[in-house]
């Protein structure tokens, strides 16, 4: 984000909230908000246009259901390395005069890749678009123009293990390649996750329909 004309990192609330929120509890966590609609709802449309900026990580996980168990997978660089998720922020100031910076990131419809386990995706700005996306003069007609699915070759999917549903759990092995044991060792990679014969039902969650992770 930008701090007096320059870029700076700052520690945020995951989870946005607007600023005419009244109270922090009553209002759902917005951890995610949908492109398509981002300039249009009241919510998020004065951020989207002034206060635009990139959440970095280096993986993240989604789940898709294989019988009675959730299958959890990995998404991240073939390279291992960084990359921004394009995103919006707000600071919400409290009645008793506190303030707490908040941040969600922002999704659209799912590359092939992604859509063998879910419909939706992260919008994944590259390097050469950080500029374009941080600038505080853009239009929005241009900065919106960014917010597409990664390239097919952005990403690569890895089937990990169960150990990744608890929090307790945080070390390297988490991200090791894992086939359930009924599973051929084929399985361990992404290209070879069944194709999803029909898209989940979006959830339900918060402000204009925004829900789940993506």
């Amino acid at each position: 984000r930008l701090d007096e004309g320059a870029r700076a990192f700052l520690l945020m609330r995951w989870g946005f909230v607007p600023g005419w929120v009244k109270d922090l509890k009553a209002f759902p966590l917005v951890i995610n908000v949908r492109s398509e609609t981002v300039r249009e709802k009241p919510s998020f449309r004065a951020a989207f246009t002034r206060r635009r900026c990139l959440m970095p990580a280096d993986g993240f996980y989604e789940w898709r259901r294989l019988g009675k168990d959730n299958q959890a997978f990995l998404f991240r660089r073939p390279d291992l390395g960084p990359f921004g998720f394009a995103a919006i922020w707000e600071t919400w100031h409290s009645p008793d005069g506190s303030e707490i910076d908040t941040v969600a990131l922002l999704n659209t419809h799912a590359n092939g890749l992604m859509s063998a386990v879910h419909e939706r995706c992260p919008v994944i700005l590259e390097p050469g678009q950080f500029d374009a996306w941080l600038d505080p003069e853009a239009k929005p007609d241009t900065v919106h123009a960014l917010l597409k699915p990664p390239a097919e070759d952005a990403l690569e999917l890895l089937r990990i293990g169960p150990a990744v549903n608890k929090v307790a759990n945080d070390g390297p092995e988490l991200h090791a390649p894992w086939t359930p044991p009924e599973a051929p060792a084929s399985a361990q990679r992404g290209d070879a996750v069944e194709p999803v014969a029909k898209p989940r039902a979006a959830r339900k969650a918060g402000a204009g329909g925004q829900g789940s992770l993506f």
